[in-house]
């Protein structure tokens, strides 16, 4: 499909009147209308041309007319074009330019370390022989044995979302939404973390609904602050409708995300508490590096391994003050999405005589915890619109979708079999977050929060200080 901008050009008595046919090549262009024949729809251009002009702005770069300013592809992205002679000026203000680096963004600080001594190469389930899976999954048994499974039916609900859980007009989405987002709420109530002189970073905002609530739940409270964690473009945000000017949005990978220099919490000199909902694979890693390491906190890995730190600017500055973690809450998802490089509990791996290879495969075959028992059914399709921003993220990632079926017949599981290793492997990977949190001085717990008709991935991880 073509795209053409509507161009603030007059328009004579002959080209508002002239018929909007599609004339065959023989026939020639409508007057009044660009002369550029459109190979693929096979007609002129209907775009209405300046008085004189035979082009469009869009097709005039194609032909040049004599006399005419010259139009040219953008260097910065030749998706569209701009006139030749207005180049330079249309650079420093082309959307496609780079943009200037926030003074918080500091690159790959919350990466893992770079380790060149590893395997690489990521080994498919499916390539492994029926003996290779066997041993597999009698590792994975052997390794999670003696691992606490998370706390059952601490299923909670903040008085906050009572009034909207009951709204009749919510749609089965919606309720599963809230009882979610009430769940979370309530876990931070019973942890002592609602209240005033607090901020909160939501990771993974999206809407920034999560947020949301806790400023209803705390709006009685006094200097409470939202920092708005997302890197992409999102619609429909709350934060925008908050009656306070509370919230802020910053724009960010969580990779390069260094919270000891966002201005507001220099200011405000508020303690920090991290909030998550269904925080997405190796996005919950890189929040917990980015909440309990800086430049305070040495981190696990050795120093030499990880990014250098460079200062915001080309000026050597002094450290900033470190803002206290008070409190992490943050509902875990899509385990198939982490990567080892990132993960926070390669040591807890390596402690159980597993690598990348093993962590690799494990969180591969996590996603048979999930696979194809939770697809909308066609009664759900057709009866309630649900909209991306609000869709479960293990719903709709195609990832989960072929789940490595193969592997899993090879073995001959029954689906019970299957989702039982999956969710072993998902325990496995949790309790090497847990360990990284414990070795840096937090109590830290694994509950299912919510049931598993609300959401199946419904383990919450939270964590104090000691």
């Amino acid at each position: 499909m073509e795209f053409h901008e509507f161009q603030l050009k007059p328009i004579t008595k002959e080209t508002r009147d002239a018929p909007c046919t599609d004339p065959s090549p023989a026939a020639g262009p409508v007057p009044g209308r660009c002369s550029h024949f459109v190979q693929r729809k096979g007609r002129y251009c209907k775009m209405i041309v300046s008085e004189g002009k035979k082009f469009c702005g869009e097709h005039a770069w194609n032909v040049q007319e004599e006399g005419s300013r010259k139009r040219i592809p953008c260097p910065l992205d030749p998706k569209h074009t701009v006139y030749e002679d207005q180049l330079q000026k249309h650079l420093k203000k082309c959307n496609s330019r780079e943009k200037p680096k926030a003074v918080f963004y500091v690159q790959n600080i919350n990466s893992g370390a770079v380790d060149t001594d590893t395997c690489k190469e990521q080994v498919s389930l499916s390539s492994l022989s029926r003996e290779e899976l066997q041993k597999l999954t009698d590792t994975l048994v052997q390794a999670t044995s003696g691992l606490e499974p998370p706390l059952p039916d601490k299923h909670l609900l903040h008085p906050a979302l009572q009034e909207a859980l009951n709204d009749p007009a919510n749609g089965g989405t919606a309720s599963k939404h809230l009882k979610q987002q009430g769940s979370i709420l309530g876990h931070l109530e019973r942890l002592g973390l609602l209240g005033g002189s607090q901020c909160y970073v939501e990771f993974g905002a999206g809407r920034g609904k999560l947020s949301h609530w806790v400023n209803i739940a705390t709006e009685d409270a006094d200097r409470v602050h939202f920092l708005l964690v997302e890197r992409a473009t999102t619609r429909f945000k709350v934060d925008g409708k908050q009656r306070k000017s509370n919230f802020e949005r910053l724009h960010i990978d969580i990779q390069h995300l260094c919270l000891d220099r966002v201005p507001s919490l220099g200011q405000k000199q508020l303690p920090v508490i991290g909030i998550g909902k269904h925080l997405c694979g190796a996005g919950t890693d890189l929040a917990l590096r980015c909440l309990v390491q800086n430049e305070f906190n040495p981190p696990v890995e050795p120093q030499s391994k990880r990014f250098r730190r460079e200062p915001a600017s080309g000026k050597e500055t002094e450290p900033a003050k470190r803002f206290p973690v008070e409190g992490i809450v943050i509902a875990l998802c899509c385990h198939h999405r982490c990567d080892w490089h990132h993960y926070v509990g390669r040591d807890f791996f390596q402690m159980l005589g597993l690598g990348q290879k093993e962590f690799g495969l494990f969180q591969r075959m996590s996603s048979w915890a999930t696979c194809g028992t939770r697809r909308p059914s066609q009664e759900d399709i057709s009866t309630e619109k649900i909209e991306p921003e609000d869709a479960e993220e293990h719903d709709i990632d195609q990832k989960s979708m072929d789940c490595n079926l193969e592997a899993a017949q090879g073995l001959l599981l029954t689906v019970e079999e299957r989702e039982n290793l999956g969710r072993l492997c998902k325990l496995l990977i949790d309790h090497g977050r847990v360990d990284y949190l414990r070795k840096m001085g937090y109590k830290t717990t694994l509950e299912h929060y919510t049931d598993p008709k609300v959401s199946l991935e419904n383990v919450l991880l939270t964590a104090v200080p000691q």
